[in-house]
């Protein structure tokens, strides 16, 4: 059974569905009765490779990183 839910529901209660589709959940997002998109968990995990907050607080910025390169 596909699940929709309606754009304004989403806004107003993202969180409960964010927990749901780190569950595994999808739904098709609708305004109006018509389909706007899909949301679903990704294909693949993600994995960390680095932790730019760990070298200054609020991450570097990307020009800052490309000059070290």
């Amino acid at each position: 059974m596909r699940q929709t839910v309606g754009l304004k529901e989403l806004r107003q209660n993202a969180e409960r569905y964010i927990k749901r589709v780190r569950r595994g959940e999808s739904f098709i997002v609708t305004r109006r009765a018509r389909p706007l998109f899909k949301i679903s968990p990704p294909e693949e995990k993600w994995e960390m490779v680095a932790d730019f907050t760990k070298i200054r607080k609020g991450g570097v910025s990307l020009d800052s990183l490309i000059k070290r390169l």
